[in-house]
């Protein structure tokens, strides 16, 4: 038996870490002693704090002066509506525009083919819409 096979009876502790987070060592380059030496030690902007706690909208944001229309083409007046005349309150009855878009703007924009006659009512139209509700024997109020 030699002195390198002897074994402690007691649990070896680790040595203590010193300086973790940089390079070369015991200080990793933030001196010696003093507040700027401590952990946590940079003083953060409380604006940015504040900015990074609200939900994912940072920056400039220009809002829209107003809605949009809500917009209906004259080929679905022609697939949906069964009847001959036309306004808002039919329009949410046949399920073009949803409940709770009642009170939006609405605008019908000429795509699609029109082949019956409408009688329209309190609605925006487009020049390209008129034009198709007239050719099929439409009338605007």
């Amino acid at each position: 038996m030699q002195l390198h096979d002897l074994k402690s009876q007691f649990k070896k502790e680790d040595k203590k870490r010193v300086g973790r987070g940089g390079k070369r060592g015991t200080t990793s380059g933030r001196g010696t002693k003093g507040q700027k030496s401590r952990s946590g030690h940079r003083i953060r902007p409380a604006e940015r704090d504040l900015i990074q706690r609200l939900p994912k909208l940072r920056g400039f944001q220009n809002k829209p002066l107003r809605e949009k229309d809500l917009i209906v083409n004259v080929g679905d007046l022609e697939k949906k509506i069964k009847g001959n005349s036309i306004d808002r309150e039919i329009l949410i009855k046949s399920k073009i525009i949803r409940n709770f878009d009642k009170n939006k703007k609405i605008k019908i924009l000429g795509n699609g083919d029109l082949n019956r006659s409408f009688e329209i009512r309190g609605l925006k139209i487009s020049k390209n819409a008129r034009k198709k509700i007239e050719a099929a024997g439409g009338k605007i109020n």
